[in-house]
């Protein structure tokens, strides 16, 4: 199973091929610059479409902080995409109260595991848009 550093070469080196489709859901690549050193990370990240923009989820497996790439796009708004072979720059927001319930059930349809890493936290989870500017 890919994870990490390997999912991202493996996607990048297949057009997402390769993990895209991935634990029976799908994955984009994103890419954030580093709100300390502005240098590009890319993470792997389970996503759904709702509309023309992209829907993720800053859960980091419930942990008690958020993961980096969700701080790092909280810096830095404008981010890189990639779904499938199609590579695009987005700009992400945190949905807000009146779009999250709607989203939260998008994702977790998709990843039912959501909902426990919300109970394993204090933090409100980040529900993450990510719209094209094309």
């Amino acid at each position: 199973m890919l994870f990490g550093k390997e999912h991202v070469q493996r996607y990048q080196q297949t057009d997402g091929e390769e993990g895209h489709d991935w634990n029976n859901t799908t994955v984009l690549l994103l890419t954030t610059k580093g709100r300390k050193t502005g240098r590009p990370h890319t993470t792997p990240v389970i996503y759904q479409r709702h509309g023309d923009s992209y829907v993720v989820v800053a859960s980091k497996g419930g942990a008690p902080d958020h993961p980096d790439w969700y701080k790092n796009l909280q810096a830095n708004p404008e981010v890189d995409v990639q779904v499938r072979g199609d590579k695009f720059t987005a700009r992400a927001h945190t949905a807000i109260d009146e779009e999250k319930p709607e989203l939260w059930g998008l994702m977790t349809r998709v990843w039912p595991d959501y909902d426990n890493y919300q109970t394993k936290t204090d933090r409100e989870i980040p529900v993450v848009v990510l719209e094209p500017v094309r």
